[in-house]
């Protein structure tokens, strides 16, 4: 094995070509490229930007590092990817759970192996979350693309270009026209810079998050920031704080995948959505993944 390179062994619980259609669901992406079934990204690690790529291997992720391949970059890379893809997740409690459940089962079994795939950056996942709010995933994609190429380090390799996520402190210094200018509406420019601003004071921290203990006092402390609603927080619990059972009830992708599911002829209440999701406690997070990964899969039958 040439010395850039590392094996991440994964169990039997983890399909690397199920994340791999997952990722594959926007041409409008920015934040890695996917070719020949390899997946290649840069991300910061000391203010130095590194560039990887992983694949499938028969014992599970084979990684490459790009140039001076350290110990510590390719450890820090490792870690990324257990943190991007849930690694340390054991999904066969949930999977007992899907089998028995009929709203579940047929996604877990189509998608078996799929990871709850994470955002690791705090201030990106808020991003993402906040342009995503009350607009399609694909307008999203736009501009979120749009910020990053605007404001993210670039770098070259093999005749791609290669973007870093802006920094909190970046941004920070922004004022809400400079976002306007890309189409992100008033209101939402307004809160991606004062998040910024709370990240790079030090006020808002993965880990202080974290330290907080339990889904509902992370929920109540990010609903008390200006543009942060329970479906916001619970998006951040879900992708970026790792807890499993996050629910964002009101989400619309979820509405639509439980009225599919459910055979209903209409969308769910918000009572229905949350009274779906009882049995799944522990795992709330997991099954919306599922079912908008299920939703998605469906739409690209048609």
């Amino acid at each position: 094995m040439e010395n850039g390179q590392l094996i991440i062994r994964t169990s039997n619980d983890f399909s690397f070509s199920e994340n791999l259609q997952y990722l594959s669901r926007s041409a409008d992406e920015c934040m890695f490229h996917l070719r020949d079934g390899r997946v290649t990204r840069a991300i910061d690690m000391e203010g130095e930007p590194v560039l990887f790529r992983m694949e499938g291997h028969p014992d599970g992720i084979l990684v490459t590092v790009d140039g001076e391949a350290t110990e510590g970059a390719k450890a820090g890379v490792e870690r990324f990817v257990h943190d991007w893809l849930d690694l340390g997740r054991n999904l066969e409690p949930f999977y007992e759970l899907g089998e028995r459940d009929p709203i579940l089962r047929d996604a877990v079994r189509l998608h078996h192996g799929l990871r709850v795939v994470g955002i690791p950056d705090l201030f990106e996942t808020f991003v993402w979350a906040i342009l995503g709010q009350q607009i399609t995933v694909s307008f999203a994609y736009v501009l979120k693309r749009r910020f990053v190429e605007t404001f993210g380090r670039a770098i070259e390799a093999d005749g791609v270009t290669h973007y870093l996520f802006p920094s909190a402190e970046r941004v920070a210094g922004l004022e809400p026209e400079a976002l306007r200018g890309l189409k992100i509406p008033a209101r939402k420019s307004e809160y991606i810079i004062g998040i910024a601003r709370l990240i790079a004071d030090g006020d808002l921290t993965r880990e202080g998050l974290l330290a907080l203990g339990g889904d509902r006092a992370i929920e109540h402390r990010l609903t008390a920031i200006r543009g942060i609603g329970p479906w916001t927080a619970n998006y951040v619990l879900m992708r970026c704080l790792r807890s499993p059972d996050a629910y964002p009830a009101a989400d619309a992708g979820l509405h639509n995948a439980l009225k599919l599911v459910a055979g209903m002829d209409r969308k769910p209440t918000l009572p229905e959505v949350e009274a779906f999701a009882e049995p799944w406690k522990g795992w709330r997070a997991y099954a919306t993944f599922y079912l908008w990964r299920y939703l998605n899969s469906e739409a690209e039958r048609v």
